[in-house]
Formats: structure tokens, C-alpha cells, sequence
């Protein structure tokens, strides 16, 4: 029987590690062709490693278009994320306390709306969220990206937050009322020190999503000067004449970088913040 389930563990690793590899050989295949020359890339398709190791695509997918350097759209993504993350932590940690921690009149029936808002395709929004940010001149700004994630908008880190605070003795919270805290004091001073996981999962989950957000800056930005990485790199690609790949996978491996240092340095927390609950000894 012992071997039998030896062989079933080697077997299942196996396949999982082969699933993997299927899995991230595309992103492998990108970073390596973003080292070959742009003529051989999709000729030698077929080859992982390149024959000929170049730097010119990260030099020629730096310099950008039109005198803007590719710098600037990374500095427009970093904007765009780090300021709608801190809107949506900050927001959504105050609707979770609520729903956490509060009793009054139609909580159920609003945590039952923001479930649902979940399960609502985001595409069903996007025309009437268009023409109300049409209609307030927001359309070619910043703000339909940033603004809407101030107000609790996203229903996942509400959720996320509100089990977690759930799940902190509220023991703390009488003894902070007896201490004279006030609902605001005891949520700055005893609740947000303890969701300190959960932040940093909300973080990093909202940073990952609004680094990605193609199509709503494909919807809102009309300047060049403006656009994020993620819409920048379809600049690469010109059906009327030839396309810089190699520049265009350069430029693409950088920009899962800020993602995959993020993920790497605080994937503690990350852990923590979807598998656990309450307090840690």
C-alpha cells in the first residue's frame, strides 16, 4: 500500500509540474524572444533559446513614439494603480467594518446587493458607465479610472475585508468602548492594525487588476501622452506597415515586472489574508 501511494504522489507531481510548464511557456517564450532580433523571431518560433542574444528591442521600446519616452506610460500606470488601490482599500475597509460590525435596518439586504454586483459581467456597465462619465466630461481623463474606486465600487475586497474583521473577538472592541473609543477610534486605533493581511492581499489584487486594465483605458484615454502600458503596447503593432515585436515583447516583459516583484516580496501576507481569520498568536 506504501508504494502504491508513492507511485500516485510521484504521479501527481508529475503532472502537475507538467501542467505548469504548459501553463508559463508562453510567458517564457515571450521573455526569450524579446532577446532575439525582430526579423528571426516568429521564423525561429520554434526555438526557445535565441541564437543571437540582442539588447536593441528594450533600447528601441524604451525610446516610445512621437518623443514620448516608454517611461511616461509606465509612469501613467503607476499613477493610474497605486492611487485607485489606495482608493479602494481605504473605501472598501470602511463599508467592511460596517457590514462587519454593524446592525441596522436593510444590512442583509445590501450585503446581498454587493454579492451580486460580483456576479454582474462588467461588460453590461460599460456602455451606460460610459455615457455618464461622458455626460460629467470626464472622458479623456484620468478620473473614470481612478474616481468610482473611492466609493466601494468593487464588491471582492468588501467581502474579503468584512469576513476578516468577522473574525477578530469583538471582546476588543468592548474594551476600546471602555476605554472610550468612539466607532471611528475603534476602528483606526483596534481594527485596522489587526486587518493588516487582508490590506495587503486588497493591495495587491486591486494593483495587479488596474495594471491590467486594458479596456477601460481603451474606453477613456484618447491622448497618447496619457496611455497606460497596457494600451501602449498595441502601439508596436501597425497593420498599415511592419510591426516591432521584438520592442513590443521587450517592453511587455517589463511590464509584468511591478507585478511579479509585488507578488514575490509580500505573498506572505497574501496567503494570510485569503486563508485566515481573526487573530495570530
Amino acid at each position: 500500500m506504501k508504494e502504491k501511494r508513492n507511485i500516485r504522489t510521484i504521479i501527481y507531481h508529475v503532472v502537475i509540474c507538467l501542467i505548469g510548464v504548459i501553463m508559463i511557456y508562453p510567458l517564457v517564450w515571450m521573455v526569450m524572444s524579446s532577446f532575439k532580433e525582430t526579423g528571426t523571431i516568429f521564423n525561429t518560433a520554434n526555438s526557445l533559446i535565441p541564437e543571437k542574444f540582442v539588447l536593441e528591442n528594450y533600447q528601441n521600446g524604451w525610446k516610445g513614439f512621437a518623443g514620448i519616452s516608454f517611461g511616461t506610460f509606465f509612469k501613467n500606470s503607476l499613477f493610474i494603480a497605486i492611487v485607485a488601490t489606495l482608493g479602494t482599500i481605504l473605501s472598501s475597509a470602511v463599508v467592511a467594518y460596517g457590514f462587519a460590525r454593524f446592525d441596522f435596518r436593510g444590512r442583509r439586504l445590501l450585503f446581498a446587493a454587493m454579492l451580486l454586483s460580483m456576479m454582474l459581467p462588467a461588460q453590461v456597465l460599460m456602455i451606460p458607465q460610459y455615457l455618464w462619465y461622458q455626460k460629467l466630461g470626464w472622458v479623456g481623463s484620468y478620473l473614470p479610472l481612478i474616481v468610482p474606486y473611492f466609493f466601494a465600487t468593487q464588491g471582492f475586497f468588501v467581502y474579503l475585508m468584512s469576513n476578516f474583521i468577522e473574525g477578530i473577538p469583538r471582546e476588543l472592541d468592548e474594551a476600546a468602548k471602555i476605554d472610550g473609543c468612539s466607532y471611528f477610534g475603534i476602528f483606526r486605533l483596534v481594527i485596522a492594525p489587526l486587518m493588516k493581511p487582508a490590506v495587503v492581499t486588497g493591495c495587491i489584487f486591486s494593483f495587479m487588476w488596474r495594471w491590467d486594465d486594458f479596456l477601460s483605458a481603451l474606453l477613456y484615454i484618447n491622448k497618447t501622452v496619457q496611455y497606460p502600458v497596457c494600451l501602449a503596447l498595441k502601439l508596436f503593432c501597425d497593420p498599415g506597415s511592419s510591426s516591432d515585436y521584438g520592442a513590443m515583447f521587450a517592453m511587455a516583459t517589463l511590464s509584468i515586472l511591478p507585478a511579479v516583484i509585488i507578488f514575490l516580496f509580500f505573498q506572505k501576507y497574501l496567503v494570510e489574508g485569503i486563508s485566515t481569520s481573526g487573530l495570530k498568536g
